[in-house]
């Protein structure tokens, strides 16, 4: 791995804070907008989340998990029905407003995409069959999309969150492109956080006991600023992007990647907007003449797999 600044990319378990494997927040050098806080529980853990002026989405990578929240006088309880690995299909999640406080039990390995903010929006828990799955891209930059974090599918307040898979061999996060500029109606002002998952082909949870597992992830400098990361990039990697170009995440034959992506960013409108690397935004032309890889889209047992 080659970095410009090895702030930006962190191995499985050097964030490690307070019982999470990984904690990414405002407290994070050079980092205001978003965080993650990833964790393996066993069924006798729990994990209490006490700050209230942030809003959160709560994801199952793999497992079942319970969040039970205050939020006022009240206390709720959500059953998250999970999946049994990140390529078994979307998930169901819950976003809980800002003001909020959690506790999370259950087993298995858990994200917690945040976003501090005092904009108060409704809790709200969304069932995997209501997650809209995305078709992106072709031929060998075919991916698949789980958009429920976005603001076509979740009324929040700062947090633009969604996950993807890339099959082995393909590329995703591709043409490189770029969110560090404010210009209305082009480009949005976005901090990216990259969680990465890797598994041998189609062998889903399995993925937890192959180690080497891989993709790659590289990230290149901008006029917002100096950046460079090129790196083999395992289950429980963490990549942040506060500016630059990003892409390409490719996922190494053998091997199918997968990643979560959470953003925010200062500007007033919650929208993604991005501008391609103008070196290759021309690839995207080329998808019209190709095939959509016939592998995606890939769903959880019950709802059976191409």
């Amino acid at each position: 791995m080659s970095t410009h600044d090895s702030r930006w990319f962190h191995r499985r378990g050097a964030l490690t804070r307070d019982g999470w494997e990984s904690v990414v927040d405002e407290s994070t050098e050079g980092w205001e907008h978003t965080g993650i806080r990833v964790a393996e529980l066993r069924p006798s853990d729990s994990l209490a989340l006490r700050e209230t002026n942030v809003e959160r989405i709560f994801v199952p990578l793999a497992g079942s998990f319970t969040v039970s929240y205050l939020h006022g006088p009240e206390t709720r309880t959500v059953r998250l029905a999970g999946r049994r690995s990140v390529f078994d299909g979307p998930t169901d999640i819950l976003y809980l407003s800002t003001g909020a406080t959690a506790v999370v039990t259950g087993a298995g390995r858990i994200a917690v995409a945040t976003a501090p903010t005092s904009v108060v929006k409704p809790s709200r828990h969304i069932p995997a069959a209501e997650t809209p799955v995305e078709l992106r891209g072709a031929g060998a930059s075919s991916r698949q999309v789980h958009n429920f974090g976005t603001p076509q599918a979740l009324d929040a307040a700062k947090l633009i969150v969604c996950e993807v898979i890339t099959p082995a061999e393909n590329w995703s996060s591709y043409p490189p492109h770029k969110h560090d500029e404010h210009i209305p109606g082009h480009e949005s002002r976005l901090e990216e956080i990259y969680y990465f998952e890797a598994a041998p082909v189609r062998r889903g949870a399995d993925g937890q006991r192959a180690p080497g597992a891989f993709g790659m992830f590289s990230t290149y400098s901008s006029p917002a600023g100096e950046i460079d990361i090129n790196a083999m990039v395992r289950t429980g990697d963490i990549a942040l992007v506060p500016y630059g170009y990003h892409g390409p995440a490719v996922a190494a034959p053998g091997y199918d990647l997968y990643y979560l992506n959470v953003m925010a960013g200062p500007d007033p409108e919650r929208e993604w907007l991005i501008s391609d690397d103008p070196a290759h935004a021309w690839v995207r032309d080329t998808w019209t003449e190709q095939e959509f890889d016939e592998r995606l889209p890939y769903l959880n047992d019950k709802e059976g797999r191409l």
